[in-house]
């Protein structure tokens, strides 16, 4: 019966048994479980093994291939997308050029979409390629994928500790890592403090801001107090940081406490930011230029990776402003953008293999 289908759904994803035998005594008032028990095959009628062989394959949704045609892949990798995403970290496009050099280190990299959380444990790692939130599904896949034992990025310390901007200013400031000058606001008082101690323009970040959201600049102290006012109904705490002006800032990807690749994001057309999110029409982007590492100043990826390994073993986009005074951390973000194209244009495939590497490394580590 239809009725039962979620029941279904709930006790599949908290026993994960292919067939569940399950007794429920059906009162006036409400059902209540008396007995669950594992279904063998060869206890079903042959309807119902019939019905249990087209729900897995409904639910496994893979074609039987020919073992002869094909070398069969050690490992099969999910691969978290939003078809629909508007700013997705990795386009399909790019994903499928990696599950291409993937295949060839042994590795089936399948996409799957927010629907697929019952599905997880069939894969041996997750990969999280659309834009992450503590507060979505993003979030929930990645608890489960850890839950699970599945090497997993982006992990959910790591999104938990990213996503967190106040958090993230004061460990890099505990660990000695330059950043910006910056001050805490909590309520009104904090204005004049951070006038006084920042100048104009200063900017202001709500603690979740990400990728230019809940980012703004204040030119002057009527701009401040309107802002802040406003974004302080919604938040306890802001982020008032120096306004530090350059045409570009640099991404260093930073995988496994070691670098991956370097760019320079520069900012949108006649804006001060890598994107100007416009009220209507689509967001603008600025350009970006790629570099080797060798070629990237050791400074700046000395302080990135610095950075990085105060989050985590996991895979970080680090930002950072480089001037005559020194290089400042912006912010490290989890689920960084990786694109074929651009973000590899300067390792190229080393890319991708280190990446793939990265969940080999830990499929096969020796059991403590």
């Amino acid at each position: 019966s239809k009725v039962w289908d979620r029941f279904a759904k709930l006790l599949f994803d908290w026993f994960r048994a292919p067939a569940l035998e399950v007794h429920i005594k059906d009162s006036a008032e409400w059902a209540s479980i008396r007995k669950i028990g594992f279904l063998p095959l060869a206890r079903m009628t042959e309807s119902e093994e019939e019905f249990f062989l087209q729900c897995l394959d409904t639910y496994t949704n893979r074609e039987w291939r020919d073992t002869k045609g094909r070398t069969p892949a050690r490992y099969t990798f999910a691969t978290l997308v939003d078809p629909h995403e508007e700013l997705p970290p990795s386009e399909i496009s790019s994903l499928r050029y990696w599950a291409r050099i993937a295949e060839k280190m042994g590795v089936e990299v399948e996409p799957i979409t927010r629907k697929d959380l019952a599905k997880l444990a069939n894969y041996d790692a997750l990969f999280i390629r659309e834009t992450t939130s503590i507060s979505n599904h993003t979030y929930r896949f990645a608890r489960r994928a850890q839950q699970e034992g599945m090497p997993v990025i982006d992990d959910p310390l790591s999104m938990i500790r990213c996503t967190n901007k106040v958090y993230l200013n004061e460990l890099m400031t505990y660990n000695k890592v330059p950043v910006p000058p910056t001050v805490m606001i909590a309520g009104t008082s904090d204005f004049e403090v951070a006038a006084q101690t920042l100048g104009f323009p200063l900017v202001l970040k709500i603690p979740d801001s990400s990728f230019s959201r809940g980012v703004k600049k204040c030119e002057n102290m009527a701009e401040l107090t309107k802002l802040a006012t406003e974004w302080l109904e919604d938040s306890d705490l802001l982020i008032a940081q120096k306004f530090i002006p350059t045409e570009y800032d640099w991404r260093v990807g930073v995988l496994g406490g070691q670098p991956l690749f370097a760019v320079h994001y520069l900012m949108a057309k006649k804006h001060w930011q890598i994107v100007n999110h416009k009220a209507s029409g689509k967001p603008d982007q600025g350009g970006i230029k790629t570099f080797t590492l060798k070629q990237t100043p050791p400074h700046v990826v000395e302080t990135a990776v610095r950075a990085a390994k105060c989050i985590g073993d996991g895979l970080y986009g680090v930002d950072l402003k480089e001037t005559k005074d020194g290089v400042f951390v912006i912010e490290v973000n989890d689920n960084p953008n990786l694109d074929h194209g651009w973000e590899d244009s300067g390792e190229k495939d080393e890319l991708w293999v280190r990446l793939t590497q990265w969940f080999l490394e830990r499929l096969e580590r020796p059991e403590k």
